[in-house]
């Protein structure tokens, strides 16, 4: 069976943008050798990349056109399926992107079903949340940026369901973050 996997960077104080879309600057403070080799490593092992229409959005527009930064980073994002889930978006132009518009939580587990790979949610806090709720996420991993923002989106809002979880691994960053894998 597939693994649904959260993937964010967050502040210390739990922000994982700032007051408006893409507002990211403390991506560049954790981001480094270790951190792009872990990113690399998940995208390997990506049946697919899970996107809500900003996150979708914002990452196809860089994406596309970034084939000379990061060229292993670049040509993952550009290689592995896509899944966006928007009941506004009227097409998914970026290479390999399937566009979902309705009954997100039954097309994940209809999809988690089928492989044993793992799909991973970036960004697209809204669409974690209805996975959250419906239970459906199977790992969280979060980059903690040793920065406190002050004010800003939190990946968590209040009111998702409560969940114990479990701590996998811990990974201190030369940059100063830390990477936290937590599983049910």
């Amino acid at each position: 069976m597939r693994k649904l996997i959260m993937w964010n960077i967050i502040t210390l104080d739990g922000y994982f943008e700032g007051s408006q879309n893409w507002d990211l600057p403390f991506h560049n403070v954790i981001w480094g050798k270790e951190l792009e080799k872990f990113s690399i490593e998940q995208l390997n092992a990506a049946d697919y990349l899970v996107f809500g229409r900003v996150t979708y959005e914002g990452m196809a527009a860089h994406w596309t056109k970034a084939t000379d930064e990061n060229t292993e980073t670049a040509r993952l994002m550009n290689k592995i399926p896509k899944l966006v889930f928007s009941s506004t978006l009227k097409s998914a132009d970026w290479n390999n992107t399937t566009l979902i518009k309705e009954n997100a939580s039954a097309e994940i587990s209809r999809l988690k079903a089928q492989g044993d790979g793992d799909m991973y949610i970036f960004g697209s806090a809204n669409l974690s949340e209805t996975f959250i709720n419906d239970h459906l996420i199977d790992e969280y991993r979060i980059g903690i940026a040793p920065v406190i923002l002050g004010s800003g989106r939190p990946l968590f809002s209040q009111g998702i369901a409560a969940e114990n979880l479990s701590l996998i691994s811990s990974q201190p960053l030369e940059t100063g973050g830390i990477v936290v894998r937590y599983t049910k």
